[in-house]
C-alpha cells in the first residue's frame, strides 16, 4: 500500500468509516508502516471508545509519549472527558470567589452535557490541524476518528462552530459564556481551510467487502465532498483470499464478498482503492502491526489453537423465547461499533412480531442502517428511524412557540440564536429518544442503538436535558421524566450486549458493561455474534479464526450473564427472519 503512497502523503491523514472495519488497526499500522520508513508520526485517536491501547500494547494517555519498539512515532487518546473538565474548568474557575456558590454549581451544571464533552474533544482535535506549530516536529499526524457519525459531526464543527460565533451577537449559548469559544475563531478557521486543502489533510475511507459498510463508506465519502474534503483513498480491508474450495463456509463469505465489491456504489469505484487481506493471526501488538501490509503467505502461522470449550452458549433461538414470554417493553442492542447490533435488532424484532407481538423496531444511531437490513418487514412490525434534522426543527418550532411567544424582539432574538447553536439537535435527539422508549408500556420497543461512546453520551444526556428542556419549555414531557426510572428497571427494559469472538469487541463491551452499571443499568445478558464456533471449516484463515474464538467466548460466559450464540450465516443481505 505504502510504495505507491509514502512520497506524496500530506501531513494530516483520517482513517474514517463504519465501526468495525478496522479503522484502529490500519491506522496504527500506517503510523507504524511510516516511522519504520523514518518519518516522525503522531498518532491520535479521537474516538470516545477508542481501544489504540490494546491494539499497540501499551497504556496511552492524553498527551503524546514515545511506542516502545517503534523510534519516530508517539500516539496519544483525545479523552473527551477529561478534555470536557478540564474545558469546564477554564470557564468556571476564574469566577470561584466571586460568584455565589449556587450560582457556580448552576454553571457546571449548564456545562455538564454532552455538547459540552464533544466540543472539549474538538479543541484537542483543532489544536492539532489549525496550529501547525503545535505539530510541527512531526511529519504526519494520523488520527484514528470515531465512527463514521461522529466523525462527520466531528468534521462539520469547524464550519458550524465558526457560523454560530458569526452571528451570535447576544454572548451566550448552551455552552455558557461565548468568550471562550470567540478567542478560539482564527484556529477554528485555519482547521476549516486545512481539511479542504489536499496538500495538507488525506482520507483514508475505510470498509470491509460487505454490503452495508460500503453504501456508509459511499455516504461518508459524499458528506466528506460536501464538507470540502475532497482528497479520498478508498481503503477495503478483510477481503477473504480463499484456499479451500471445499469448505463450503470460505466459498460462501467469497462470493459474498465478491457480490459486494462488484455491486459498491459507483462513487467508490471512483476513488484510488486498496484492497488488503483477511488475516487468520490476531492483530494485537506492534509485530503483527508491522505483518500487516505484507502477504499472507509470508507471515508464520500463529502458535497452538486454543483448547475448546466444552459446550458453546445457547443459540440465538433460545433468547427469543425467553424475551417472547413478557407482554412488550424496551430491548436494546449495545456494543463496540460493527459488532451486528443492527442485523440483531432486525432479526430479534422481526422475530418477535412473527409471534404476533406489536414491535416498534427504531435506531438511535446517527449512520443508521435498518433500512438496508431489513428488506420483507413482517405485519404488527413498525420500523422508524429518529431523523436528527427532522427533530432538531420540531424542537426549536416547539420552543419558539411556547417559551418565545410572550417575549419582546430582542429576547427572541437571543432565543433563536440560542437554539441555532450545534448542541440543540443533541437535546431534539434525545427528547424524540424518550419518547420512544415511552411506548414499551404496551408493545415491544426494540432500539438499535449508536456505538458505545455515542450510546453513553445519549444516555448520559439524561440529566443534562432535564436541566435544558426546564430552562427551554414550561412543561417537562411525562415521557422524559420517567426515561431513567424506565432504562433503570430490569423489568422494562433489557439491555443486551452484543459482540464477536474478539478480543477488542469482548473488552469493549466488558468496559461497557462497568459503565451501564454505574448508571444504575444492569445488562441482561450477552450476545456473541458471527461465530464460527459452532460451525464446521477447513480453509486455513478460517481454521484460525474459528480456533481463536473460543477463548474470548469463555471471557463472555464468565461474566456470569446469560449468554447466547449466533453462528456466521450465509444468508442474504436484508432478509434477517430466521434466527439461529
Amino acid at each position: 500500500m505504502f510504495q505507491d503512497l509514502q512520497r506524496k502523503l500530506p501531513k494530516n491523514l483520517f482513517f474514517t468509516g463504519k465501526g468495525g472495519v478496522g479503522k484502529t488497526t490500519t491506522s496504527a499500522a500506517t503510523a507504524i508502516a511510516l516511522a519504520d520508513c523514518g518519518k516522525q508520526v503522531l498518532l491520535v485517536s479521537t474516538d470516545p471508545a477508542s481501544n489504540l491501547d490494546e491494539v499497540l500494547g501499551i497504556s496511552l494517555c492524553a498527551s503524546p509519549q514515545h511506542v516502545p519498539q517503534v523510534p519516530g512515532l508517539s500516539a496519544f487518546n483525545v479523552n473527551p472527558v477529561e478534555a470536557a473538565a478540564a474545558y469546564r474548568e477554564k470557564l468556571v474557575g476564574p469566577y470561584r470567589g466571586i460568584l455565589p456558590d449556587a450560582a457556580l454549581r448552576s454553571m457546571e451544571e449548564q456545562l455538564s452535557g454532552a455538547c459540552t464533552v464533544e466540543i472539549a474533544a474538538f479543541n484537542e482535535f483543532a489544536t492539532l490541524i489549525g496550529n501547525p506549530s503545535s505539530v510541527a516536529a512531526f511529519d504526519h499526524v494520523i488520527f484514528d476518528t470515531a465512527p463514521t457519525g461522529h466523525t462527520l459531526r466531528l468534521l462539520s464543527l469547524p464550519a458550524a462552530w465558526s457560523d454560530f460565533i458569526d452571528t451570535n451577537v447576544g454572548g451566550t449559548s448552551c455552552l455558557g459564556p461565548l468568550a471562550g469559544l470567540k478567542a478560539q475563531h482564527l484556529l477554528y478557521e485555519n482547521t476549516r481551510r486545512s481539511l479542504g486543502n489536499a496538500d495538507e489533510t488525506l482520507v483514508f475511507v475505510v470498509s470491509r467487502p460487505d454490503r452495508s459498510p460500503l453504501a456508509e463508506a459511499a455516504r461518508a465519502s459524499a458528506e466528506l465532498w460536501d464538507l470540502g474534503v475532497a482528497n479520498q483513498h478508498l481503503v477495503i480491508n478483510g477481503v477473504f483470499q480463499l484456499v479451500d474450495p471445499e469448505d463450503k463456509i470460505a466459498v460462501a463469505l467469497s462470493a459474498r464478498e465478491r457480490k459486494s465489491l462488484a455491486e459498491m456504489p459507483q462513487s467508490l469505484k471512483l476513488l484510488p482503492r486498496t484492497e488488503l487481506p483477511l488475516r487468520g493471526r490476531e492483530l494485537v501488538g506492534i509485530p503483527a502491526l508491522r505483518d500487516f501490509f505484507a502477504p499472507e503467505s509470508s507471515i508464520p502461522p500463529s502458535g497452538n489453537a486454543p483448547v475448546q470449550s466444552a459446550q458453546l452458549p445457547a443459540p440465538l433461538n433460545n433468547l427469543i423465547d425467553m424475551l417472547a414470554l413478557q407482554s412488550g417493553g424496551v430491548i436494546m442492542t449495545m456494543g463496540k461499533g460493527g459488532v451486528g447490533k443492527t442485523k440483531l435488532a432486525v432479526r430479534i424484532a422481526t422475530a418477535l412480531a412473527e409471534r404476533g407481538n406489536k414491535v416498534h423496531l427504531t435506531t438511535t444511531d446517527p449512520a443508521a442502517h435498518i433500512a438496508q437490513t431489513l428488506v420483507h418487514v413482517t405485519e404488527g412490525l413498525q420500523v422508524s428511524r429518529i431523523d436528527p434534522l427532522h427533530e432538531t426543527t420540531a424542537y426549536r418550532k416547539e420552543v419558539l412557540a411556547t417559551v418565545g411567544a410572550g417575549f419582546d424582539p430582542d429576547a427572541k432574538a437571543l432565543l433563536e440564536e440560542d437554539l441555532r447553536s450545534p448542541c440543540t439537535e443533541e437535546i431534539a435527539v434525545f427528547r424524540a429518544f424518550a419518547k420512544i422508549i415511552d411506548q414499551g408500556t404496551d408493545r415491544f420497543v426494540v432500539i438499535d442503538t449508536a456505538p458505545t461512546g455515542h450510546t453513553l453520551l445519549l444516555l448520559d444526556a439524561s440529566e443534562s436535558y432535564h436541566r435544558e428542556v426546564s430552562r427551554s419549555l414550561s412543561d417537562v414531557p411525562e415521557a422524559v421524566r420517567n426515561l431513567l426510572p424506565r432504562l433503570r428497571d430490569p423489568a422494562f427494559t433489557k439491555v443486551f450486549l452484543v459482540t464477536l469472538p474478539e478480543a477488542t469487541p469482548v473488552h469493549e463491551a466488558q468496559s461497557l458493561q462497568s459503565d451501564l452499571k454505574r448508571a444504575g443499568i444492569q445488562p441482561s445478558g450477552w450476545i456473541v455474534n458471527q461465530s464460527l464456533a459452532p460451525l464446521s471449516v477447513t480453509d486455513p484463515i478460517l481454521v484460525q479464526r474459528r480456533a481463536r474464538e473460543f477463548r474470548y467466548i469463555d471471557d463472555v460466559v464468565y461474566q456470569g450473564l446469560p449468554t447466547f450464540l449466533s453462528a456466521w450465516q450465509d444468508e442474504p443481505e436484508g432478509d434477517y427472519r430466521s434466527c439461529n
